[in-house]
């Protein structure tokens, strides 16, 4: 017979979700990341069917058969499709509690600062349908900070900028608060679609998703590369003839391209620290900016913005864990996880305008 605290175990009572526009990511109390999938969905254009989600959906990606589409529900970190977010939110936390535990008790989710209270009820309502009891949502700079280290009790400020794929979000923290918080639907996704149009019009040539995705994470740098001549042979669709075709393209061929988007980024990061009170601003010059999110991981982008802005950068620990990592330690705090979330009330009360799904 197994013992209570066995039983216990096999409950997974608590799960922060990260719902992002490229990824979804999902921790369960004492078990880590147990989900990290893309946030895709194929789609039968027949049947109107869903027929794989999350990594199987992106295998397909580029090499779909003929009546089927790859789509992703998300754009820019809130819903553009409810019915089909709902369906691959659920999808998920299915798939994250095989493996034993089968009862979701509550979930805390995150979201971009400047989410519309439609949007936010959007999310809301799909995590319910998704047979959770209770939901949490708060803001993802916020989980962010508290996932990359900063503790709620420092009344101190901090700065965490998260690179996502379609949003950055730009939060200033003091006392497990937001002080100060802007949120851009941009994110590391545009290098992808400025790579993929600089190949299809100075090219001729026609790339896929994987493509785009290998040069952006494996070839692209945001400072001059010492070898600008490096090349790398680029194979897909000929524009003008149609046919299969390749081209040799080389790292001084992308990096202005990659450094035009992360100079943005870097423009809003340098925008936003001249909004601040005088001392968040000297507590922000001693400590600098801490980076989160995908985007982090993009070779040199620490630097790139450490001389921009003139102060010190680092790269949290798993950056693109940081925001789950900081949704799944509320669970420790309950009260504090009551005090920064907004719950199902204050969701609906203000959301005045009916979403219709």
């Amino acid at each position: 017979m197994l013992k209570i605290s066995s039983l216990k175990k096999l409950v997974t009572d608590s799960m922060a979700i990260d719902l992002g526009t490229a990824s979804t990511i999902i921790a369960v109390k004492g078990r880590g990341v147990v989900l990290d999938e893309p946030s895709l969905v194929a789609i039968n254009e027949m049947s109107e069917e869903i027929v794989a989600f999350g990594q199987e959906a992106f295998d397909m990606t580029g090499r779909e058969s003929r009546d089927v589409n790859v789509k992703a529900p998300l754009i820019g970190g809130v819903v553009a499709d409810f019915e089909r977010t709902k369906k691959m939110l659920a999808h998920f936390v299915k798939k994250a509690k095989s493996g034993g535990p089968n009862i979701t008790i509550r979930a805390v989710m995150s979201l971009v600062s400047d989410v519309t209270h439609v949007e936010q009820r959007a999310l809301f309502n799909a995590a319910e349908d998704a047979h959770i009891g209770k939901v949490f949502m708060m803001e993802e700079g916020l989980a962010a900070a508290f996932g990359a280290g900063v503790l709620p009790t420092d009344k101190r400020a901090s700065a965490i900028v998260d690179i996502g794929a379609g949003t950055t979000n730009i939060a200033i923290i003091a006392k497990g608060s937001v002080v100060h918080s802007t949120s851009e639907r941009y994110g590391s996704n545009a290098i992808n679609e400025s790579i993929a149009t600089h190949l299809r019009r100075h090219r001729g040539l026609q790339v896929g998703e994987e493509t785009t995705e290998m040069l952006k994470t494996q070839f692209a740098s945001t400072f001059l590369p010492e070898d600008i001549a490096k090349t790398i042979e680029i194979r897909g669709r000929d524009v003008q003839t149609g046919s299969p075709g390749a081209v040799e393209i080389t790292s001084g061929e992308i990096y202005p391209i990659v450094e035009g988007i992360v100079r943005r980024i870097a423009l809003r990061v340098k925008d936003t620290l001249t909004e601040l009170q005088p001392e968040v601003a000297a507590d922000i010059y001693d400590r600098g900016v801490i980076l989160t999110g995908g985007g982090a991981l993009l070779e040199g982008i620490d630097q790139y913005l450490r001389s921009f802005i003139n102060l010190p950068v680092s790269i949290a620990d798993e950056p693109r864990y940081a925001t789950v990592h900081g949704l799944i330690k509320m669970f420790d705090d309950p009260d504090l996880l009551e005090r920064v979330s907004f719950n199902e009330l204050s969701i609906l009360q203000n959301a005045e305008i009916p979403f219709e799904a």
